[in-house]
């Protein structure tokens, strides 16, 4: 089953990596193949996850595809799981990790999937490797694009998450 994962340092906070990668609507401007984007449903559930159903459609030249998926964002935690319900693959799975660090945040980003037969495979599987490949690169473009080439937000998105905690906790 093919796969990828990679860890890169960025100039930004986690919650302003994690904000960007979670606004799937604009994912069409910048990100490779990626043609469409439609958002099917969307929730918020008691413990503040939010759930994002969206079909996506994917193409590069004559060769066309789209597929639905559920995508969990946890801010809490500054994570975001994807998961396929329907579409060429029999498996996608893909996480995204924002860790804060000293200079911005590590973005780690993994991905596992598997086409649901071996003709899509031939077909499409190089394509969708190299694409897979440059989807964290793609972020960190579209974060310096809308961020500046340098941000110093992580002390302010620990702040934050601080003042947040410090509410919910009893003194």
């Amino acid at each position: 089953m093919p796969s990828f994962q990679t860890k890169r340092p960025v100039p930004y906070g986690p919650q302003a990596m994690l904000d960007l990668v979670a606004d799937v609507e604009k994912y069409p401007q910048f990100l490779p193949l990626c043609e469409s984007l439609k958002v099917l449903a969307r929730n918020t559930d008691e413990s503040g996850v939010e759930t994002i159903v969206a079909r996506m459609g994917v193409g590069y030249g004559p060769i066309w595809e789209s597929f639905t998926s559920r995508i969990l964002i946890d801010k809490r935690i500054h994570r975001i799981d994807v998961s396929h319900l329907d579409g060429p693959f029999s498996r996608l799975e893909n996480r995204w990790q924002f860790q804060p660090s000293r200079s911005g945040c590590d973005v780690e980003f993994s991905i596992d999937y598997e086409f649901r037969s071996i003709a899509l495979q031939i077909l499409l599987g190089s394509m969708f490797d190299r694409a897979f490949r440059k989807f964290a690169e793609a972020f960190e473009t579209r974060a310096r694009a809308l961020y500046g080439a340098v941000q110093n937000t992580p002390s302010a998105d620990l702040a934050a998450s601080d003042a947040r905690q410090a509410l919910r906790s009893p003194t």
